[in-house]
């Protein structure tokens, strides 16, 4: 059992995305989706019982391995300088807040570097695009939902949430 268990740390750690037990199966080399199931709940434990900065998530026949929200910090400075510059994140919120978005609404909202964010976006897979009459629909990827740890239908409540907040904040009166 102890090397059904690290062969399937092995996976989910090189994926570092969410994986269905049949997809753990496969690249396991297991016959049995069963098996997957006895060991990821033999390892979810073991994560459990250790003192580690990973967290082993298992749900709806779905793993992934990630980092514990307390060391998260960590990692961010490192993923903000070497994938997205700040100018293209806020391209992808502005996708993601808008779900799907026209392109053409992008760029006058972000000026023509956002044609940029946008292409390095797509080279990412964090979004896809369709024509739709002169200009492109862009829409979230299921990897965008992976690498970023967000449910999809969690996505526009958490948005609200924050729409909320600024609403408090502004509706406080100001000290003078």
């Amino acid at each position: 059992m102890q090397d059904i268990k690290n062969r399937i740390e092995a996976v989910l750690f090189t994926v570092g995305r969410a994986i269905t037990f049949e997809e753990l199966a496969s690249l396991c080399n297991l016959g049995s989706v069963g098996a997957v199931r006895d060991a990821l709940n033999e390892l979810a434990e073991d994560y459990e019982k250790r003192d580690t900065s990973l967290k082993l998530t298992v749900d709806n026949n779905v793993a992934s391995l990630n980092i514990k929200k307390d060391y998260m910090y960590l990692t961010t400075k490192l993923l903000n300088d070497s994938e997205l510059d700040k100018a293209t994140q806020e391209t992808l919120a502005l996708i993601a807040y808008k779900k799907p978005a026209l392109q053409s609404d992008m760029i006058k909202m972000r000026g023509n570097g956002a044609y940029d964010h946008i292409k390095k976006l797509k080279e990412l897979e964090f979004v896809i695009s369709e024509k739709k009459g002169r200009t492109r629909l862009l829409k979230l990827t299921p990897k965008f939902f992976d690498y970023f740890d967000v449910v999809e239908d969690k996505l526009q409540q958490k948005f609200g949430e924050i729409e909320n907040a600024g609403e408090v904040i502004k509706a406080e009166p100001q000290e003078k």
